[in-house]
């Protein structure tokens, strides 16, 4: 019943248009979904657009299911209830509403509910109806407390924090509340175990005498400059050069996707130096927008951060050698790319598929990064850290265990705030033991007891009583 596609909208007379997710129903296009999304678009990402999607296509699906309902908050809690509990009858296992839908978790549904509720709030401007689905209400008891904790820690964060007033004379919570979230201290960081990495880059990427150096360059920048596995697919051939301190490393530069500079030589048609951002560049050359703003499998996000220049990451090598072995490696490539057509400046291109020369996918190299793991013995999955995102985790570990300060650690992962590094510099289930047993150990010549034995010793103790 209901499709998420996409759509061109023209916004004014001038014949420029923008190319946005949309929900098609059976009345069409979801014109005001789009229209918040146009209302958002230079503040939020297109992967947000599409959870946004997801949401309102849920609640539309229980709309479809139950008619009857009339009253805004009184349906807008039912399906919230509906969204932790599905929509099964546990006494017979059977679903009046069609719906077949099974309890989602906390925070699954917390996201939702809050999807939902910002886009109510946006509609509730010329929508009355919109903006009674989940009201704003008086905070009372324990949400007042609450609003009033966290107003405060969002001051004493806050830059310009001292300037808030003190106190806040009405505060407001919502009708419906998602269920809080059961608050965890961190699972096993995934993160790609390192004795394996130069294995996987000496032998997992090659295939009888064929190398796969594109997959070596992309799982460097990963593993070896701690990149997102988004960001490498917004090189250009001119963002990497020999580094003038150290001519036998690679200097890398991967630029903001519209907001980077253009290529030096760019010119315009008439010979003269044209200069501008990535976004101008694009358009004018090759009638292109930039990758974070493709729709088709083209795609490469682009989650922002701190930036090294305006506006470029560059690439911060620990290993140093891992630098060399990049610009070794990027002459080799380069020697590839140069026997093959292009339709547009990025790097990173198919070398023996169809579109020949076209740009290469995100999900091109998962698939290859798969394959190079597997062909050293790794099972894939992201819990092991052997998926690409495990080696931004395995590179922001090494910074830790190195006793990198914190505030180079965020430089070198681009990081906006100290906080954002943790989820990467955790500690694995293997060193929390190992603190453990070494306070263990202390404790006990403290105390003048022996040592507490290791475990294994422990255990062939026990056996032989």
């Amino acid at each position: 019943m209901f499709l998420s596609t996409k759509a061109k909208v023209i916004t004014d007379e001038s014949g420029g248009w923008v190319e946005l997710p949309a929900l098609l129903t059976p009345a069409g296009v979801l014109l005001s979904l789009l229209d918040y999304f146009l209302a958002r678009q230079h503040v939020r990402s297109l992967s947000w657009m599409r959870k946004v999607i997801r949401s309102v296509e849920l609640f539309l699906e229980y709309l479809q299911a139950n008619p009857q309902q009339r009253d805004g908050p009184l349906l807008f809690s039912n399906f919230a209830e509906r969204l932790y509990s599905g929509t099964f009858d546990l006494t017979t296992g059977l679903d009046g509403t069609g719906l077949c839908w099974s309890p989602r978790s906390s925070e699954d549904a917390r996201n939702t509910i809050t999807d939902l509720t910002l886009l109510f709030d946006w509609m509730g401007e010329n929508n009355p109806f919109a903006s009674a689905l989940n009201p704003k209400v008086k905070a009372t008891g324990y949400d007042l407390q609450w609003l009033r904790i966290a107003r405060q820690y969002r001051r004493d964060n806050s830059l310009l924090g001292h300037l808030w007033s003190c106190t806040d004379s009405n505060p407001q919570t919502r009708k419906v509340q998602p269920k809080t979230v059961p608050s965890v201290h961190g699972s096993e960081p995934p993160a790609f175990p390192d004795d394996r990495f130069d294995e996987l880059i000496e032998k997992g990427f090659r295939v009888g005498s064929r190398i796969d150096y594109r997959g070596i360059l992309i799982t460097l920048l990963l593993h070896a400059a701690g990149f997102r596995e988004s960001e490498p697919f917004h090189l250009f051939i001119e963002d990497v050069l020999p580094d003038p301190r150290k001519p036998t490393s690679a200097l890398v530069r991967i630029h903001h996707p519209s907001e980077g500079f253009a290529p030096n030589g760019w010119r315009d048609a008439f010979g003269r130096p044209r200069q501008g951002n990535r976004a101008s560049y694009l358009a004018e050359k090759f009638g292109l927008r930039p990758r974070d703003d493709m729709l088709d499998i083209r795609h490469a996000g682009w989650k922002g951060g701190r930036y090294d220049g305006k506006y470029y990451k560059q690439a911060y090598w620990f290993e140093p050698r891992y630098g060399e072995l990049f610009l070794a490696v990027w002459q080799k490539y380069l020697h590839q790319v140069a026997r093959i057509e292009r339709t547009h400046p990025f790097a990173l291109i198919n070398l023996t598929r169809d579109p020949l020369g076209g740009m290469y996918t995100i999900g091109q190299y998962v698939k290859a990064h798969g394959a190079a793991c597997r062909r050293i013995g790794l099972k894939v999955a992201k819990d092991l850290g052997t998926t690409p995102h495990g080696h931004r985790h395995a590179y922001g570990r090494r910074l830790k265990n190195a006793g990198v300060e914190k505030t180079m650690i965020r430089r070198f992962m681009h990081h906006s705030s100290l906080e954002s590094q943790v989820v990467y510099t955790q500690p694995s289930s293997t060193e929390i033991q190992s603190v453990l047993e070494l306070a263990a150990n202390k404790l006990a010549l403290t105390i003048g007891a022996p040592p507490v034995f290791p475990m294994e010793a422990l255990l062939l103790k026990v056996e032989d009583e």
